[in-house]
């Protein structure tokens, strides 16, 4: 690699590019030095930064090197520097430059120079860069022709000129984001579509200038190996939609968010499309003409789904996602959050009409879901049933739990964050009907529960048990910890924090013989104090990750101590 290679003007400042002297020697030794050969790619000094650089140039899985510059880091100097240093070991593979606003002196000449020096450049991320524009991209274009994943974000600079040299002259390009580039608008996705035959995953979010016109025309040309796609906050309609649904024919997982102009027959259509056959996971957001009709066209559309997310579509009510349920023959996945219109009568309804291969069900903010005092016929049980979440659903109470409890009897995780309405007998028929044994348990904020319920928890599945978050549960004494030393031998991760936990409590988890935790948090618990550091550190043997924050009771100088004693375990404090 000659330093030629390079052109003046891409790696200048204000000052003019030198070999430095060596200092302190007489003439003679200088002109020795000279003389003597230099490895391939070994230069004194470039603006005063080696070609290698000082920091440490990392290998990926597949031998490429990979660099990532951030802030003042990222100039063109130093992009030169690391052109020329890392040429004799075949260049770049891959190169994030992540800027700020101290990222000044970077500009389409640190690009320039990465494009002569690393032709094997596969990968290249640019975020936050305004003094960035078409002419660098332009320049990886014919000088990275192996690019592979192309990711831009908050690139003003950049407009369809710059990408549509990428997708003109990257025949392997497979992977593009595109994010808050107020410039790219149709012409690129126009671009992509026609020209990069191994295109495979594209993400557009907060382009305002993208429109049907890029959306239909790049899925026209490439839904054929389009594999994945996301597009977040765009203005486009149901025409986009529509063309999605029809020559989507490789989607597998698509994923729509902020599309407000989208209304209900855009959805609908996207269903009735039958082109999304092979699709498996589908996450939409935020979209407000998403409705009953449109969520069943794609619960009969998507025969393949088996993963469903959908979170603040205010117009979907316990009949779409019940209908859903019933077309969607092959959901294993399904999670619904801020759908305030969905009630118990809706998630009970989708228990009974999943098809018998739902695992994992999760509700989150779901204001919706108030206790039904009424029987449901046990016969409709989802015995598929792994993993509940239901988290801050305020109206949900003992009851509607109990009756959760009854219908899935297969659960192995359960999580039921900030129900601060429940008691241990609403929790008890959950517990007491698993019939294949609970592996993690998350009740943080679940104020009223007390030892009896841990105590049920232990004696049923304590031979079963690796996680068990109690997080804010402050009515937990040291009885409940009583009851884990004894009956849980397989727990690694426990979670007493704001809970009346003292020192004697620690001492009985440090004196359980089977236990053997990797992760204790107790923090702010403030009846534990100085008098539990031997106990911490002969528990420290074990651990990976210790949480004392919040401890009132133990001091810095403790603090100090465990952190000497326990180096090898992640302490917070």
């Amino acid at each position: 690699m000659l330093l030629s290679s390079i052109h003046r003007d891409e790696i200048c400042t204000t000052a003019t590019t030198h070999f430095a002297e060596p200092e302190n020697r007489s003439e003679s030794q200088k002109a020795d030095y000279f003389a003597q050969p230099k490895e391939k790619g070994e230069f004194d000094n470039l603006n005063g930064i080696k070609p290698e650089d000082e920091e440490f140039l990392e290998a990926d899985s597949h031998g490429y090197l990979s660099r990532c510059l951030e802030g003042k880091k990222a100039s063109d100097v130093r992009l030169a520097a690391i052109s020329v240093g890392t040429a004799s070991r075949g260049g770049l593979g891959k190169l994030s430059i992540r800027g700020n606003t101290s990222t000044r002196r970077l500009t389409d000449l640190g690009l320039k120079a990465i494009s002569r020096g690393c032709p094997s450049l596969g990968v290249l991320s640019l975020w936050n860069l305004s003094s960035v524009g078409d002419e660098g991209l332009s320049a990886i274009a014919t000088g990275c022709l192996s690019l592979e994943k192309l990711d831009l974000c908050h690139c003003p600079a950049i407009t369809d000129k710059g990408l549509i040299a990428i997708a003109m002259n990257c025949p392997n390009l497979s992977s593009v984001t595109i994010e808050s580039c107020l410039n790219v608008g149709n012409g690129s996705l126009q671009a992509l579509g026609r020209s990069c035959a191994n295109l495979k995953c594209i993400t557009i979010k907060n382009c305002p200038l993208v429109g049907d016109q890029g959306i239909a025309s790049l899925f026209s040309s490439a839904g054929h190996t389009i594999t994945k796609a996301n597009l977040q906050a765009l203005n486009i309609s149901d025409v986009s939609l529509a063309v999605i649904g029809h020559y989507g024919s490789a989607m597998i997982d698509l994923e729509l968010g902020g599309l407000h102009v989208v209304n209900e027959r855009g959805f609908w259509v996207m269903g009735k499309g039958q082109g999304l056959q092979k699709l498996k996971s589908l996450s939409i957001a935020s979209c407000r003409g998403v409705s009953d009709v449109g969520l069943e066209a794609l619960g009969n559309g998507c025969p393949n789904l088996k993963v469903f997310g959908l979170q603040k579509c205010p117009l979907v009510s316990d009949n779409g996602v019940v209908s859903f349920a019933k077309a969607a023959g092959s959901l294993q996945s399904l999670r619904l959050k801020d759908c305030h219109r969905i009630s118990q009568f809706g998630v009970l309804g989708i228990l009974a009409n999943c098809g018998g291969k739902l695992k994992a069900f999760a509700l989150a903010n779901c204001l919706g879901i108030r206790d039904i005092d009424f029987e449901f016929p046990l016969t409709t049980s989802c015995f598929s049933l792994r993993s509940l979440t239901i988290r801050n659903c305020p109206g949900l109470g003992n009851t509607g739990l109990g009756v959760l409890g009854r219908l899935c009897p297969g659960l192995t995780h359960v999580d039921l964050t900030g129900l601060q309405g429940i008691t241990d007998s609403g929790i008890l028929p959950l517990v007491q009907r698993s019939g294949v044994g609970l592996v993690k348990v998350n009740l943080s904020g679940c104020v009223n529960l007390t030892d009896n319920l841990v105590a049920e928890i232990t004696k049923l599945h304590g031979g079963t048990l690796e996680t068990l978050i109690l997080d804010g549960c402050r009515c937990i004494t040291d009885v409940s910890l009583k009851a884990i030393a004894r009956s849980c031998s397989l727990l690694s991760e426990l979670d007493v924090s704001q809970c009346g936990i003292t020192n004697s409590g620690i001492a009985i988890l440090a004196g359980a013989e089977q236990l053997f935790l990797r992760v204790l948090s107790v923090a702010g618990c403030s009846l534990v104090s100085d008098k539990s550091l031997p106990l911490l550190v002969l528990l420290g043997k074990s651990l990976v990750g210790l949480n004392i924050q919040h401890c009132c009771g133990i001091s810095c100088g403790a603090v100090n101590q465990l952190l000497e004693h326990l180096w090898r375990c992640d302490i917070l404090s």
